[in-house]
């Protein structure tokens, strides 16, 4: 029963009063290399550049006049905000928004815009969620749930009811990042009941992953902490609605990292020429991956774009990674002896390969040491590299997997200091968040002195600092204590 009133509820939505019919449109670049049809669901063309605003309206378009006059309350990571501040501006109400600190600036600078009330409370949307729950009750609002809700969940559906219209053809499956659960379970409860072929496949990263984790449970599962890269999916419980719906239709999940997510960004950069959030890249991300793992061609996938609400801050890391998340560039530590023609030998070995990143300083009468970049067409390709190098005499060290050289010693040139006696080197990370850094450098022993420090804001979720510290020998207690 309950599967039948809700293709009712997605055939009945009230979404377009507000949002628009996206396009399903396809990335030719894209498809050409994967050797598949990929069709783009261009929901960030929505007029909050996000999909959030279809299920926000739907609820609160079927709430009675009185309830709606008294005011609405929303907890979210940015997205759902949006979406309900433009909702309240239509249906001329008001709305507060409970939003994380850790909110990019862009999505709060929308919601001001839209005339909602934003309050910033806690460090994920859970502790925002409790926190507007409180709110609610103190101001006698009411609470829209940005996922855990028929009504929202209908309207996400919206977008799979689209998708069948749009495409009545062959579809191998559809790709959806998933957060809280309410845009997987819309569009999958839809698809599923009319065209059950059709795979349904949720995407989340390995950090922020409680609706997988919950479904191999067979419950739901509460994570104490979560990724924050692709803020859209940063969710601690998943809903018990949706976490029922996606338990019973969507097929599988895939998980995606940092770097592939990059990689998406910048593959529909290249086709489309927009820029995606992170979690509005997900879906591409996995529709890669899953080509490669299944080895198939000549099929229709297709991947939901689900949201462009990005920090331009950002774009820096993302380009740092994206080729790294491609496999396009191998990253290699090179010493070669100091002597006439080693240099020429060397650059002989590279041929016609493109340098993308190339840094020396000499440290030593012998021997000098190389930091060099290349772009490859295959992940296997840099280890064929390496033997090249080395088999011509240069000890080479293979650095393309190491996270510490792609976020630190890339940029670093230098070497070792005659000041630099009983010197650790350490590396920190920590959730990168208003006054984060300060509270680091608080806790540190004002006794002991700093010889190395490298940090960059890059626009990640994590902070990571690269710190060499001088530590007198009795102080050794100390510095365990502190680390």
């Amino acid at each position: 029963m309950m599967s039948i009133n809700y293709i009712k509820r997605i055939l009945t939505s009230k979404v377009y009063d507000v949002a628009i019919e996206t396009a399903l449109e396809i990335a030719p670049l894209l498809s050409r290399r994967l050797s598949n049809t990929l069709l783009l669901k261009r929901e960030d063309t929505q007029p909050v550049f996000s999909f959030k605003l279809r299920g926000a309206y739907n609820k609160m378009a079927n709430l009675d006049y009185e309830t709606i006059k008294s005011g609405v309350i929303a907890a979210s990571a940015g997205n759902h905000a949006q979406g309900v501040a433009l909702s309240a501006k239509k249906l001329k109400c008001d709305a507060t928004i409970v939003m994380p600190t850790t909110t990019p600036k862009v999505k709060i600078d929308a919601v001001n815009r839209l005339g909602g009330k934003v309050v910033l409370m806690g460090e994920s949307f859970t502790d925002a969620y409790n926190y507007a729950q409180i709110l609610e009750k103190k101001e006698n609002l009411t609470f829209i749930h940005p996922f855990d809700d028929p009504d929202v969940i209908a309207g996400q559906g919206t977008i799979g009811m689209e998708i069948l219209r749009q495409h009545p053809g062959p579809i191998e499956a559809i790709f959806i990042a998933v957060g809280g659960g309410g845009l997987s379970a819309g569009i999958a409860t839809y698809i599923k009941q009319l065209r059950p072929n059709i795979k349904i496949i949720g995407v989340q990263t390995k950090d922020s992953n409680a609706m997988m984790l919950s479904i191999q449970a067979g419950k739901r599962i509460h994570l104490n902490d979560v990724g924050l890269f692709p803020d859209g999916t940063a969710v601690k419980l998943v809903g018990n609605e949706t976490f029922r719906l996606v338990q019973k239709y969507v097929d599988e999940f895939l998980v995606v990292n940092t770097d592939s997510i990059c990689s998406a960004i910048k593959d529909v950069f290249q086709d489309t020429r927009t820029i995606l959030e992170p979690a509005g890249a997900m879906a591409i991300a996995a529709a890669k991956q899953y080509v490669i793992q299944r080895k198939i061609t000549n099929k229709t996938l297709i991947a939901i774009a689900c949201g462009a609400n990005i920090n331009f801050d950002r774009l820096r890391f993302i380009s740092d990674r994206a080729d790294i998340g491609e496999m396009r560039e191998a990253i290699f530590a090179v010493s070669m002896p100091e002597k006439l023609g080693s240099f020429r030998k060397f650059c002989k070995l590279i041929g016609k390969r493109n340098v993308t990143e190339f840094n020396y300083r000499i440290s030593d009468s012998s021997h000098a040491h190389v930091f060099v970049g290349l772009q490859i067409s295959s992940f296997s390709e840099s280890s064929e590299i390496s033997t090249i190098f080395q088999n011509h005499g240069f000890n080479t060290l293979n650095l393309t997997d190491d996270e510490t050289t792609k976020t630190h010693l890339r940029h670093m040139i230098g070497g070792r200091s005659t000041l630099s006696y009983n010197e650790a080197l350490y590396r920190f990370e920590f959730p990168e968040r208003p006054g984060a850094l300060m509270n680091f450098l608080d806790k540190m022993n004002q006794n002991w002195n700093i010889s190395l420090f490298h940090y960059r804001n890059q626009g990640a979720d994590y902070g990571r600092i690269l710190v060499g510290i001088q530590i007198p020998k009795n102080d050794e207690k100390n510095l365990k204590n502190f680390l």
